[in-house]
């Protein structure tokens, strides 16, 4: 029985999708190739998947009622992967209409194919950090309070873990929400800083620095991430009352901002135009996961030192994606 991953064209889906393929799991996947951000990067990861055994792949924009029903009805999905979602704190300021259909609507869609499938084992969702807010105690605890999200992207994402919740106990549906800690790795983002700073620095253009540079991230390779989604999926927490579970996926080493542009000036073998300014509405200063919850119960540690994280994107951003476009 196949397996679905939404957001199948994404960064983290792509990855979920090719290792899942190659363990020998069916995989159907599904994404609506919206325009956040060029769309030839999401037909690049694609291409990567279509024409493998057990892979099929249909656009689709989950947030239109009915949708996934329609289209996986007879499919006898058992197990969901949903990463489909509007991302970027920053863009919710400007268009939040797409956070509320893509983030609730189109989760709510997600849930009710789940409950409609007879035999469901499994919906495994991406949560987020940044449901942690401005949260001052670190490392961020999966039972630290979240009630006071700092952006609208944010706030999305606590929605989905209250509606996933809700599933879980009125209909026992098993589920497992991860809140992931800034992703990052080939094929990842265009948006992010790590992928806008390389491309700034290789272009000699400045690089926007916010906060004076005093910013922590918990940087998460996207390797070991994909390890976490994949041991959290063959384990639903189907002994807990009700059926639901969250944890957090980071690396447990936070990286401040002007370290992390430091490792990058020494991979691409070129100094940064620092331009600093002010941080920006909506986003924190800090995230830092406590992994505790996921290593007791998965055995599950991160491998990737931030130095040979971004090593491998560097060399994937010069020796692929340069050259990719450059064709395209």
């Amino acid at each position: 029985m196949p397996i679905l991953v939404t957001g199948a064209a994404g960064f983290i889906g792509s990855h979920i999708c090719l290792k899942l393929l190659e363990r020998g799991d069916d995989v159907v996947g599904v994404d609506n190739l919206n325009d956040y951000y060029d769309p030839t990067l999401k037909r690049v990861r694609l291409k990567r998947l279509l024409g493998r055994p057990g892979f099929s792949f249909l656009e689709i924009d989950i947030a239109e009622s009915l949708a996934l029903a329609r289209a996986l009805g007879r499919q006898k999905i058992r197990k969901v992967v949903h990463l489909a979602a509007q991302a970027g704190v920053r863009y919710s300021l400007e268009n939040p209409r797409a956070y509320i259909r893509s983030n609730i609507a189109g989760h709510l869609e997600v849930l009710e194919l789940c409950r409609g499938c007879p035999g469901f084992e499994h919906l495994v969702y991406a949560s987020s950090s940044s449901v942690y807010g401005g949260n001052q105690k670190v490392p961020f605890s999966e039972d630290d309070r979240v009630d006071h999200p700092v952006s609208l992207y944010a706030a999305t994402k606590k929605s989905d873990e209250l509606m996933s919740y809700t599933y879980a106990h009125l209909f026992g549906l098993p589920q497992t929400g991860l809140r992931f800690f800034t992703v990052y790795g080939p094929f990842g983002r265009p948006d992010m800083a790590y992928w806008t700073f390389t491309k700034a620095m290789l272009e000699g253009k400045p690089i926007q620095v916010f906060n004076n540079g005093a910013m922590w991230r918990d940087f998460t390779y996207i390797d070991d991430v994909v390890d976490a989604v994949i041991a959290v999926l063959d384990k639903p927490p189907l002994t807990d009352v009700p059926p639901t579970r969250l944890y957090n996926v980071g690396n447990n080493q936070p990286a401040q901002l002007g370290n992390f542009i430091d490792i990058l000036e020494k991979l691409l073998g070129v100094k940064a135009n620092r331009h600093f300014e002010v941080i920006q509405p909506g986003d924190v200063v800090q995230t830092f996961a406590d992994m505790t919850l996921l290593e007791q119960d998965f055995g599950f540690k991160p491998r990737t030192s931030l130095e040979i994280g971004l090593g491998k994107f560097v060399d994937w951003y010069r020796s692929e994606w340069i050259t990719r476009t450059s064709e395209l």
